[in-house]
């Protein structure tokens, strides 16, 4: 047992610092860290003396691998309370980060999944290296891109949004720059030179970023951006499945083989998600509709199983209910996506 704390906030000359500081557990979300970071940035949102905010991790692991996924299913197997408190916090500190006056720099030097994306993409600098890794791979477990996925997912150019929430795909720092979600590459050698440049000269944070600025190669996606374009761009989940199963190409038929691993339910959580995000104009207007989803969600068969195949058990072998595509009514997603009674709705940090 340690008794550190899971998260650092500090003040470094002009700049408010927080380090998640929870590496055992790949940094993943509590609502504790939640908490503390909320704290810090509400203190600073106003302070003259604040300048800028740099966001990064202790150790060599990775940024943030998402939350506390243990927990979320704990709850979700009970009154679901606790997981739906959460949501509403962590969307609170999404949206935060989102309207943020000030400018905020994140580092996401390693793994930046669920969570991890939630407290990096809305920041003003997204730092990737050659050792990170995004993902939003919750299709599999039977929950859903969250923490804004239906808002940033939904803009990317070429339904490459669409493609990484069905299936869950990894991609490296160069394939982050092309799909903004880092607006910078340094290489993990130099990025505590930058990290010391940034706290000396917060307000040279672009001509720092610049200065520090590598090569981060060619990203992989853009050998299948044309096929991405074309074969998820169907009206429904199924009409992408048909169009990738009447491809005659490795490629296709690789996500083909992987969107059958995923959850029938999440998929088209997932593909109603970014439609309806995508046509909002409001941030927090979307983080709303997450809430709704996320609270019912946590308690439905598909995340419960989910968690206990690819977390507990480990064989990999999720028994999803509704087994098919077809199974999963539009009445169904009706009741996910449904108001909630006025007392339970999510709003945003006053």
């Amino acid at each position: 047992m340690t008794s550190d704390p899971e998260v650092l906030t500090r003040v470094e000359g002009p700049v408010g610092r927080i380090t998640l500081n929870r590496p055992g557990a790949l940094h993943a979300l509590t609502t504790g860290m939640i908490s503390l970071i909320t704290r810090a940035l509400l203190a600073w949102r106003h302070d003259p003396a604040i300048a800028l905010v740099l966001i990064d991790h202790a150790g060599e692991r990775g940024f943030c691998a998402g939350g506390d996924i243990r927990m979320l299913a704990r709850s979700g197997a009970g009154d679901g309370a606790e997981a739906r408190q959460f949501f509403f916090d962590e969307y609170r500190l999404n949206c935060l980060l989102h309207d943020y006056a000030k400018p905020t720099v994140a580092v996401m030097d390693g793994i930046t999944m669920g969570g991890g994306v939630g407290l990096s993409r809305p920041c003003r600098f997204r730092v990737a290296t050659e050792r990170t890794t995004f993902a939003m791979p919750e299709t599999g477990i039977g929950l859903f891109p969250d923490v804004g996925g239906g808002w940033y997912l939904s803009r990317m150019p070429g339904h490459i949004g669409l493609w990484l929430a069905l299936t869950g795909a990894r991609i490296k720092a160069a394939d982050c720059e092309l799909t903004g979600i880092a607006t910078d590459y340094v290489e993990s050698a130099r990025v505590a030179d930058l990290k010391a440049a940034i706290v000396a000269r917060p307000a040279d944070v672009e001509g720092l970023l610049a200065e520090f600025e590598g090569d981060a190669g060619r990203p992989a996606i853009a050998q299948h951006q044309d096929e991405i374009a074309r074969l998820f761009a169907g009206d429904s989940v199924e009409a992408i499945v048909a169009a990738l199963a009447a491809t005659d190409s490795d490629w296709a038929r690789e996500q083909l083989a992987i969107l059958k691993t995923k959850s029938p339910q999440t998929l088209k959580v997932a593909f109603r998600q970014l439609r309806l995000g995508g046509a909002m104009r409001v941030f927090a207007e979307n983080m709303a509709m997450e809430y709704r989803i996320g609270a019912r969600v946590v308690q439905r068969h598909d995340f419960q199983e989910g968690v206990r195949a690819v977390i507990i058990d480990k064989d990999n072998a999720p028994r999803w209910d509704p087994p098919t595509l077809a199974g999963v009514t539009e009445a169904m997603l009706d009741g996910i996506f449904a108001p909630l009674a006025s007392a339970q709705t999510w709003t945003p940090l006053p």
